[in-house]
């Protein structure tokens, strides 16, 4: 009957489930696809940052930086140095199969290059991200600038001076040259405070210094960078952590997720420079720095 409210009885059938709601499905999507994403991102960084010897961080925290416009700078570079530790270490395995690596120097300078990274990592939480984006951009034309107009001439540093190193890598080719191991500890900590700041990671300052400043031939240099830049990331990297960086932003995912393409990239880029001389390495560290620093100045501007 019409307007009578029916009460069900005590044998009555339950309610249908209300149906759930699709939309909480969504962070599951997007997180995979976002996963999947950031490993190939990480794949291409791994390995043209391996092929270069510089741990891929210089490509990455501007590729982090537009394509997070809205995240803190101290999340970013806290992401882009501890990518570059787990690049940095996979690159480094390579290149000791290849017996490029200068331990002796390596050592040396990556304990020099601590101090200056736990620096790095605390000053950049008080920077403006529009600052950090103009500092980033002149700080990679500077790099780009250098590398070709100083394209050709070996430092000068680094003959007549300092230790003398002998290295014949796996393929019989012997490289000799003299480390000036003070000079180099200098620049060591001015790099670590850099690219722990900027996240960068270092070897894209470092490469550069030990071959026009110390002496050492390109792929000495790149091999040896890598194991520099292990140490000073994972030091950058832990200061992060204890700061809080990664807590804001899916840090931890994010970092995981580049992680594993830097890893297997780093492995493929090592490959890749056995067939490469040392003058295109250089030109093209020096196009990808310039092309980097254009779209930043975009971005500032």
């Amino acid at each position: 009957m019409t307007g009578r409210l029916t009460v069900p009885g005590p044998n009555a059938a339950p309610p249908p489930p209300a149906p759930r709601c699709v939309t909480s499905f969504a962070p599951v999507t997007f997180a995979a696809g976002t996963a999947i994403l950031l490993g190939l991102v990480g794949v291409a960084v791994g390995a043209f940052g391996t092929l270069v010897g510089a741990g891929g961080g210089f490509i990455l925290t501007p590729v982090l930086l537009l394509l997070y416009p809205h995240d803190s700078a101290r999340t970013l570079t806290a992401i882009s140095l501890a990518v570059v530790f787990f690049n940095a270490l996979s690159g480094s395995l390579a290149y000791a199969r290849q017996r490029r690596i200068d331990y002796r120097s390596g050592l040396v300078f990556g304990a020099a290059t601590l101090p200056g990274a736990v620096g790095g990592a605390l000053v950049v939480g008080v920077t403006p991200r529009r600052v950090f984006d103009a500092i980033m951009a002149a700080a990679l034309v500077l790099l780009a600038l250098w590398l070709v107009l100083g394209r050709g001439e070996q430092g000068a540093g680094g003959e007549g001076r300092g230790r003398l190193r002998t290295i014949v890598d796996r393929g019989g080719r012997v490289h000799r040259y003299r480390v000036p191991l003070g000079r180099g500890s200098l620049y060591s900590l001015a790099v670590g405070f850099l690219s722990s700041f900027l996240g960068i990671g270092g070897g894209v300052i470092h490469v550069p210094i030990l071959v026009r400043g110390l002496g050492f031939p390109t792929h000495v240099a790149t091999a040896t960078s890598h194991f520099v830049l292990a140490q000073m990331a994972a030091a950058g990297s832990v200061t992060h952590l204890v700061a809080g960086s990664f807590a804001h932003g899916h840090g931890l995912r994010r970092t995981a997720a580049l992680s594993i393409g830097v890893v297997l990239g780093a492995q493929v880029g090592a490959l890749v420079s056995l067939r490469l001389s040392a003058s295109r390495i250089e030109l093209l560290l020096a196009l990808a720095l310039a092309g980097l620093a254009a779209r930043l100045l975009v971005s500032v501007v």
